[in-house]
């Protein structure tokens, strides 16, 4: 097996979306071009760079694959959905090995109690503090390494430590961020912020993540990504309700909480957790064409019991319905002894999964891409991955 010291990817894609097997955790560079990356949440593994560990170091990886600046590694973004140590253990090594031009956050950063923080989120709270004084000093054009972007509205954001942020500096949900580290890329990129919501912020830290739907384009080709950090069934519901259809449309699928069971199968208030329908008829409808769904989790156990953690066998089987031959997992692609990261790109030929092998390459949707029918319904809920491609009509 080769060393761990050694990158896993040769490069990065000019244009394309990468993740990595960091484990139960997230890791997604968003390749936007040669000299633009955007590195959504960050889980580096204690002994990822032993030889024999199956797990991405993914600050090295980073380190030797960004493009440079006055000499060292560049990042011109580092979004965190929400600071769980799952998406920033390793975030103290990569601010201190790479010069990151800009950090995307929600106002959640700033209502948590240092002692309920691991080491790096208590390392980002304090980067994200110093970076908004310096921005509110600089005002509208604070410099690279200074910049930062608030995520979704709070009414912290009124107390007297934010006056004088520039607006033009929050985003809040059905918005658009075109700009990366100061610069205009909107004929290459366009990030449409689902959530938090307002309401979110008091609530669960996983129900105040980040939510996006993130556009790559280049030559014409177009191919988005859906990201929902760790949020469940009742916010993503609430997403789908109040968000256009352009803004749903996924290439690709992050599975929310890695690959969790609380997306699909909920309880509201005293009744018994069921199965939600709606929530899979509305994902499959926003498919595109190619569409993937990614875990980004360990190896899927092929049956769970009560109260283990993510991922969930059930919502494999339940997104196995939506694609059966294009959900992959981060640490089993290509298999479980040697997984390597899971990359997307853009060419002439459009976009495509790299490295296509194992059968999870690339097969004809087909055509029948509408609602779900009865046989859906009945498929879905038991505890086996469909025999046959209920939603689009394709047997497996």
């Amino acid at each position: 097996m080769p060393s761990k010291h050694d990158t896993t990817l040769q490069a990065l894609p000019e244009t394309g979306f990468v993740f990595w097997p960091v484990g139960t955790g997230d890791s997604t560079s968003l390749c936007v071009d040669k000299d633009t990356i955007v590195q959504v949440d960050l889980h580096q593994v204690s002994d990822a760079e032993d030889d024999d560990n199956p797990h991405a170091a993914i600050v090295q990886e980073l380190v030797e694959l960004l493009p440079k600046r006055d000499g060292k590694p560049y990042l011109a973004v580092f979004a965190l959905t929400h600071p769980d140590q799952d998406h920033c253990r390793g975030f103290s090594e990569l601010l201190d090995k790479v010069q990151i031009g800009e950090l995307w956050f929600t106002p959640r950063v700033f209502r948590e109690y240092k002692k309920d923080l691991c080491d790096d989120a208590v390392t980002f709270h304090n980067e994200a503090r110093r970076r908004l004084k310096a921005t509110i000093k600089a005002g509208r054009q604070p410099s690279s390494g200074d910049r930062v972007r608030i995520v979704g509205y709070d009414d912290l954001l009124e107390e007297d430590d934010f006056k004088g942020f520039p607006e033009e500096l929050l985003t809040i949900p059905g918005e658009e961020i075109t700009k990366l580290d100061g610069e205009d890329v909107s004929d290459s990129f366009r990030a449409f912020i689902h959530a938090p919501f307002k309401d979110d912020s008091y609530g669960e830290r996983n129900d105040a993540s980040l939510a996006m739907q993130v556009t790559l384009e280049i030559a014409g080709a177009k191919g988005s990504a859906l990201l929902f950090g760790d949020l469940c069934y009742s916010t993503i519901r609430r997403i789908f309700d109040k968000s256009a259809e352009d803004d749903l449309i996924w290439n690709v699928m992050l599975a929310a909480h890695h690959c969790s069971k609380s997306v699909m199968y909920w309880a509201d208030g005293d009744e018994e957790e069921s199965l939600r329908n709606d929530i899979l008829e509305d994902m499959e409808k926003a498919a595109g064409n190619p569409g993937y769904i990614v875990a980004s989790s360990g190896p899927i156990p092929s049956s769970n019991k009560k109260g283990d953690n993510p991922p969930h066998a059930k919502a494999k089987n339940r997104y196995l319905e939506i694609v059966p031959n294009q959900f992959l997992c981060t640490q089993e692609y290509p298999d479980e002894e040697d997984p390597s990261p899971i990359v997307f790109e853009f060419d002439d030929g459009g976009f495509h999964l790299i490295g296509e092998d194992g059968g999870n390459g690339d097969s004809d949707r087909g055509k029948g891409g509408g609602s779900l029918s009865g046989a859906v319904a009945a498929a879905r809920g038991g505890s086996g991955p469909p025999k046959e491609r209920v939603g689009f009509g394709f047997a497996t």
